[in-house]
């Protein structure tokens, strides 16, 4: 077979970004984990009439667990590969899984990752992974913040831009995230960043008498809301993710970094003060017991000013409107947008880096929705209907047939491959 061999790891890559009306500025970025290891694998076409039809295709070492690189036989293009693993072995792993699938197919949005294609499954009875291409991202925003490439306003403004443009696109489809965090931040070296990971994603419960499930956010990212145990809750506690992701990169560390719960809720509440008593009302009676017994606490904002040079008036100011205890009256993803701190990143976007906008000989041609949502919510109906992994499975599977009707040659893995068995361990 044909295969296409990573002969060394690329360099860490330094790139100016050029803007016009703006000086340029650089974000190196180490493109790959640097324990870069050659490996190999084939992709192959499907439906080959003498059966396996071998094309070129290569892994990097993997960017996670469960991602690699590989380049797609078809056009040449580097894409990421990911195994959703373990979907069959239990009927709330396979709604999850299929959920995200279905997710992954429905998004269409530049600030949200999507899938590419999906790996055609086998036979039904031996359909047990799931294989996605998505879009290559080089990093992420967690490897960003730890690294020593300096973070000016500029990035720290386009790069909230994005998040939040992404997260309003998710709202409008009913959509929670869960999960945000800056490792599930996927970032380019020209800034272009892509919200990632949507295993913990729901759609958004009306019905405030539905519980819903606590194990949901890193915790250094968690809601207060969820740390007390409410047992519903909205859109207000990816806003509070992100709060603390501005603050981390204002800072370059965490801002609430604690070992257990109870101690990420007392290092809030050190920075925002005791809470009123309408804040608590759906808080469990162990947490609301454990605040009002305790001091009480006046907020000490004002120590927000001291996260960097870059925390100035008004970026203090948005990220005390995102970083409200009471999640009715914390600003919302679409709220945030509008607010002037983000009016240059707003710009820098859509002159340069976004997909909708383009550009002529006499200028610039923006688009008329710098922030559009999504053309309908996410349905999440057939959840209701799934009463069994068997028939899951049989939904899983047609989904991914009828998914690749009409689209480009389907493609398959070669079992064959010595990579390929290395990457499914």
């Amino acid at each position: 077979h044909n295969v296409l061999h990573v002969s060394s790891p690329p360099p860490s890559l330094s790139i100016s970004l050029s803007l016009s009306l703006f000086s340029s500025f650089t974000l190196s970025l180490s493109l790959f984990n640097p324990n870069w290891s050659r490996q190999t694998a084939i992709l192959q076409e499907s439906g080959s009439a003498r059966g396996f039809c071998p094309l070129k295709g290569s892994f990097s070492s993997p960017l996670s667990p469960i991602t690699s690189v590989l380049t797609d036989p078809r056009d040449g293009r580097k894409v990421a590969l990911k195994k959703m693993p373990n979907v069959f072995q239990n009927l709330v792993s396979c709604k999850r899984v299929f959920r995200e699938l279905r997710m992954l197919c429905f998004f269409k949005h530049d600030n949200v990752l999507s899938a590419l294609d999906i790996l055609q499954p086998p036979q039904i009875d031996c359909f047990e992974e799931i294989y996605v291409i998505t879009e290559l991202m080089q990093s992420d925003l967690h490897k960003v913040i730890v690294s020593p490439q300096p973070l000016t306003t500029d990035h720290i403004k386009v790069f909230l831009y994005q998040i939040l443009r992404g997260l309003k696109y998710l709202h409008s489809a009913g959509i929670l995230h869960r999960d945000i965090k800056p490792g599930n931040l996927l970032v380019n070296s020209n800034c272009l960043l892509k919200i990632c990971d949507f295993g913990l994603a729901r759609v958004e419960e009306p019905d405030p008498s539905r519980h819903m499930t606590q194990e949901v956010v890193t915790q250094y990212y968690r809601a207060p809301e969820v740390l007390m145990g409410c047992r519903h809750y909205n859109s207000a506690i990816d806003v509070w993710s992100v709060g603390c992701i501005f603050a981390e990169l204002l800072g370059r560390r965490i801002l609430f970094q604690a070992q257990s719960p109870i101690q990420q809720l007392d290092l809030i509440t050190d920075l925002l003060g005791t809470p009123p008593l309408s804040a608590l009302s759906s808080a469990c009676e162990g947490a609301r017991a454990h605040i009002l017994r305790g001091p009480h606490k006046p907020p000490s904002l004002s120590v927000l000013y001291m996260l960097s040079d870059g925390a100035t008036h008004e970026a203090v100011h948005l990220l005390c409107r995102m970083l409200v205890f009471d999640p009715a009256k914390r600003i919302s993803g679409s709220d945030a947008l509008s607010h002037p701190y983000l009016d240059e990143g707003r710009l820098r976007y859509h002159t340069c880096m976004c997909q909708c906008c383009y550009s002529v000989p006499s200028g610039r041609v923006y688009t008329r929705d710098f922030e559009p949502v999504a053309e309908r919510p996410f349905s999440h109906s057939y959840e209701n209907s799934l009463l069994s992994v068997w028939q899951g499975k049989e939904l899983i599977h047609r989904f991914i047939t009828e998914h690749q009707q009409g689209k480009r040659v389907p493609l398959c893995i070669n079992p064959q491959s010595a990579a390929f068995k290395t990457f499914i361990r």
